[in-house]
């Protein structure tokens, strides 16, 4: 009697190991359908998709990629364009299709305060969205600023931002690019680079 217990058990065990194993293989069996393979455990020898899901997630799910522009689109613009990007500062001679035809275009709108005015290294960051036409929703909204600079300055710096931006507006946005761009923030941060002439007396 004892005998045949412990061979049932034998029995039983080895069941369960071969169940156990073909159901480990077919869990890790890759879909050839991208992005759809099933995610790994930290457990799991692989093959499989990275991707960010939550513990309680069975999956499966979409690994997250990281994206040329983030959430708000961000540019900066110089008053001197470093050497080998002229380029990026000419208008497009076509209706913007891109993220870089907007940023170009949007380089080629700036025109500094003239130097009488200026601040050597003057920052100043703006945030604004535009509709689907071109046109600006609204006034650009002043973000940041640099420390320390005289109120009339800070003027001096957005009127010239406000004027460039109106003289360049609308923009022509294709069908795609307009949708696409509708509402979503946009932040330019201007950066006066050039070198000017210290008043007499001045270190």
């Amino acid at each position: 009697m004892l005998r045949r217990v412990i061979i049932y058990l034998a029995l039983a065990v080895l069941a369960i190991g071969l169940v156990g194993a073909a159901g480990a293989q077919e869990r890790q069996q890759t879909n050839p359908v991208p992005f759809a393979h099933t995610p790994c455990s930290v457990l799991d020898s692989g093959p499989c998709t990275p991707s960010y899901c939550s513990v309680f997630n069975h999956g499966p799910c979409l690994p997250e990629m990281d994206y040329p522009y983030g959430e708000n689109l961000q540019l900066t613009i110089l008053t001197v364009p470093p050497e080998g990007q002229a380029q990026k500062y000419h208008k497009p001679d076509h209706d913007l299709d891109t993220i870089g035809d907007l940023f170009a275009a949007l380089r080629s709108c700036w025109a500094p305060p003239p130097p009488d005015d200026a601040r050597e290294g003057m920052q100043m960051s703006v945030r604004f969205s535009f509709k689907r036409t071109g046109e600006m929703i609204g006034t650009p909204r002043l973000t940041f600023a640099t420390r320390g600079v005289p109120a009339d300055t800070r003027t001096t710096y957005l009127n010239a931002i406000n004027a460039s931006l109106g003289a360049c507006l609308p923009l022509k946005f294709t069908g795609g690019l307009g949708g696409a761009l509708a509402g979503r923030p946009i932040m330019i941060r201007y950066v006066d680079n050039r070198e000017l002439a210290r008043p007499v007396g001045n270190p």
